[in-house]
């Protein structure tokens, strides 16, 4: 006898008792320098092409890689015994790194290092002096120096181990800084602040909040933009103070009311303005129940027939009950956690509430944007 169980999915029936308006609760205030950027101070990124040495057998061991090492070694004017060359303890990397705002001559930074070649695992190897570039082809940085691997990877003729992720290390504070970039972020007398969730609202608020503590005039651009202008009569010290208190101030962010559902981890994250009208949903799941149970065919006695076995195939489906009853009316929510703690009573699995939040989407009682990963 086998039994197979199968759920065929939930399904919901969403009734729509009553359409009212939702109130915000509501949000907690956040410093400017946290929902915006200045704009024109930004980081870059570097990237560079270098060799790794030191490997214990855990390199590419490929043509590739041993040609990479002869030109280096034909750089530094060694051509003696380059034909045999054996590239296993080497192996071949991407260098990447972030150089920040205002980075001068001699700084540091960190580094990352990613194989290129079929390497195994860096652990234990050192990076060769490689100058890392920017977008413009100017090198910005140079690094050299040990790598730090989180993960390994061991095995043998018949079986591997491995944890974490051997192929990609780190050097902190491994590259040295060799040319700055120029960073302007004023404008004559202005500065641009970049809101990071661009609202007209939010932005307003900056405005507003700039005006009332400070001598500083704003301008909304666009919910993206907001435009400070700074009093002539500063001095350079007194507008780095002003530009820092500015900062410093605090506002209330606003935010669009959003769902966000990623069908493929079973993941839903809602937003804190997510209200929800009153609805009734009924919410259950169907399990088909197979059976085999084969039967023996024993012919009559002297009849000349065979014994055979007979398939007999038995299906049944079972509708498991809510564990509050049939149809449950969630009531009109006002926050994320009376809508959490209404699905909740339901019973119901994160697949299962990204299927009632759509549906409930559909019904016109959810009231916040729906986004689908």
């Amino acid at each position: 006898m086998r039994r197979h169980d199968s759920k065929r999915g939930a399904w919901v029936i969403v009734l729509v008792v009553a359409f009212a308006l939702v109130p915000r609760a509501p949000a907690r205030a956040a410093r400017i320098k946290d929902i915006t950027s200045i704009e024109g101070i930004r980081s870059n990124q570097l990237y560079g092409f270098g060799l790794v040495v030191g490997l214990a057998g855990t390199g590419g061991g490929s043509d590739f890689t041993s040609e990479i090492a002869q030109n280096i070694l034909m750089k530094m004017r060694i051509a003696r015994g380059l034909s045999e060359l054996d590239a296993k303890n080497l192996a071949a990397v991407i260098v990447t790194a972030e150089l920040p705002p205002f980075a001068k001559k001699g700084s540091t930074l960190d580094v990352t290092i990613s194989a290129f070649d079929e390497t195994k695992s860096l652990r234990g190897g050192t990076l060769l002096l490689t100058p890392l570039m920017g977008a413009d082809g100017d090198v910005y940085a140079v690094v050299q120096g040990s790598i730090i691997v989180g993960g390994f990877a061991f095995g043998g003729a018949a079986a591997d181990v491995q944890q974490g992720h051997p192929t990609v290390g780190r050097i902190p504070n491994g590259a040295i800084v060799e040319r700055e970039v120029r960073t302007t972020f004023l404008q004559g007398d202005t500065i641009t602040l970049l809101v990071r969730n661009p609202d007209f609202a939010t932005a307003t608020r900056i405005v507003t909040a700039i005006e009332d503590a400070t001598k500083a005039h704003g301008t909304v651009l666009d919910p993206g933009r907001v435009r400070v202008r700074i009093p002539k009569t500063l001095e350079s010290a007194e507008v780095m103070e002003l530009i820092s208190a500015i900062q410093m101030l605090d506002v209330t962010p606003d935010s669009p009311a959003v769902v966000v559902i990623n069908e493929r981890t079973g993941t839903v994250v809602a937003g804190q303005n997510v209200g929800i009208s009153m609805v009734a949903v009924s919410h259950g799941n169907l399990t088909v129940i197979t059976q085999e149970l084969p039967e023996v065919s024993q012919p009559p006695p002297l009849s000349a027939g065979q014994t055979q076995v007979v398939p007999r195939t038995t299906v049944r489906i079972l509708e498991s009950p809510l564990q509050e009853g049939g149809l449950t009316v969630i009531n009109r929510g006002t926050t994320v956690s009376e809508v959490a703690a209404a699905l909740n009573m339901l019973g119901a699995s994160p697949s299962d509430i990204i299927s009632i939040f759509q549906a409930i989407r559909e019904a016109g009682a959810l009231h916040a944007e729906l986004r689908i990963m």
